[in-house]
């Protein structure tokens, strides 16, 4: 049992250090963009191999834990968030190579109109990480809910973003989730 137990750590602990890189590729793409820094755009490119090398590796220690221990309740629920969340940082790391991709197409383009918007939208995007991960570790619902109306705010800073830019979101699915 106690081994079990530690792989759970174990399992937690890798999950904590892929969501740091992971905050770090979404805070260095937005500097990437909004100060047309390359050197920040390689350093998420840089580190996408070893995002995508945990998420293997948390995929698979995961699935070995459901499959040979048979989890039940707690443990259970807690594998099943794991996996999920492995998916979904994997993906916030996919998403960070795509943004700096686009920071490196810019890099010689003049700014055409101030960035206000993004880096607030970068900040509330980086907190409801934290906050994910925070109430992951500490199993706390509460926190959990509370990322759900940052999610909300940072849906409707896009709208507004776009309509300022005159863009129809009524058109643009990835716009509206």
């Amino acid at each position: 049992m106690k081994h079990f137990q530690e792989e759970l750590e174990d399992l937690k602990k890798r999950l904590l250090e892929m969501g740091g890189l992971v905050e770090s590729a979404v805070f260095r793409s937005v500097l990437a963009v909004i100060d047309r820094d390359s050197n920040q755009a390689q350093e998420v490119l840089k580190n996408e191999a070893r995002i995508n090398q945990m998420e293997i590796e948390i995929d698979d220690l995961a699935t070995r834990l459901l499959v040979l221990q048979q989890p039940m309740a707690t443990d259970l629920r807690f594998l099943t968030a794991a996996i999920k969340i492995n998916n979904d940082l994997e993906r916030m790391g996919d998403l960070a190579v795509n943004i700096v991709e686009r920071a490196l197409a810019l890099v010689d383009d003049p700014v055409t109109m101030p960035m206000i918007d993004i880096p607030l939208m970068a900040k509330q995007t980086e907190s409801m990480v934290h906050k994910c991960l925070d109430a992951f570790v500490r199993g706390d619902a509460e926190l959990a809910r509370s990322v759900l109306l940052s999610d909300d705010a940072v849906v409707n800073s896009k709208h507004v973003l776009f309509l300022v830019q005159g863009v129809d979101v009524r058109h643009h699915a990835e716009v509206r989730r």
